[in-house]
């Protein structure tokens, strides 16, 4: 049985539940809905083909991590999550459409890595024209047909953390990431002041933050440099700006 770390939302009295299916899989639920996970789940393969069947739940986000199904069924914060990915959905969507790079993917894309032995819905990722035409990126073909997600190794993978998500995104998505093969790993926390930003770069030996110069970070995947900044909007709520040079 995989060993779990629990890490209760802010505010709850009671750690989340864990449930097992029996077959060496733990689902680590987050919230208090139940998800129910088929006792034939029982590792990568057989997560995906939950996923593109009529037992996956519509709503919640799900992942396979490394022996673990991960169920988080909290709300999406407004501010420090929902509006701060869309600024990135803007900036670098603009950016891969005006250059032709590629492919950028803004939430709910399906991905599926089997070195780093993942599945799931990244909040954005991006394969270069380099990565589709050479098949590091493949797409995969649902039951019903249409393309579901995609295989491989992106160029350039975000998440943005969440109360509820803070080791799968600092720890495990890390480390599997890199297993991946994907290039850059953009790291985003803004629950709190100062927000963190980091563009991590896949070395031979792990990710490596870029450093930062007057606050600036640079991509080689996009070539450019970017600025994550925080304001307050003219109702007091916070507002980001992302900056590219």
């Amino acid at each position: 049985m995989a060993t779990v770390t629990h890490e209760p939302k802010s505010g709850d009295k009671a750690t989340p539940p864990v449930a097992a299916n029996g077959r060496g899989i733990v689902t680590v639920i987050y919230d208090d809905d139940q998800v129910s996970v088929p006792p034939w789940v029982i590792d990568l393969e057989s997560f995906c083909r939950w996923q593109d069947s009529d037992e996956f739940p519509e709503t919640g986000r799900i992942w396979y991590l490394k022996g673990e199904v991960w169920v988080d069924m909290s709300q999406e914060e407004v501010f420090t999550h929902n509006l701060l990915k869309g600024r990135f959905f803007i900036i670098l969507g603009g950016l891969v459409d005006a250059g032709r790079l590629g492919r950028f993917h803004p939430d709910g894309l399906f991905l599926k890595n089997a070195a780093g032995d993942i599945a799931g819905n990244p909040d954005a990722a991006f394969a270069s024209t380099a990565a589709l035409r050479a098949k590091r990126v493949r797409s995969l073909r649902g039951k019903r047909g249409g393309v579901v997600g995609v295989e491989g190794s992106p160029d350039m993978v975000l998440e943005i953390v969440s109360p509820s998500s803070v080791r799968k995104d600092t720890v495990t998505l890390r480390q599997a990431y890199w297993e991946a093969g994907v290039r850059e790993y953009w790291l985003v926390d803004a629950r709190r002041q100062p927000l963190a930003f980091d563009i991590l770069r896949h070395t031979a030996k792990g990710y490596v933050p870029t450093r930062k110069t007057g606050g600036w970070l640079r991509s080689a995947v996009f070539g450019k440099s970017f600025r994550l900044t925080q304001q307050t909007d003219e109702f007091g709520d916070p507002a980001f700006t992302l900056e590219v040079r």
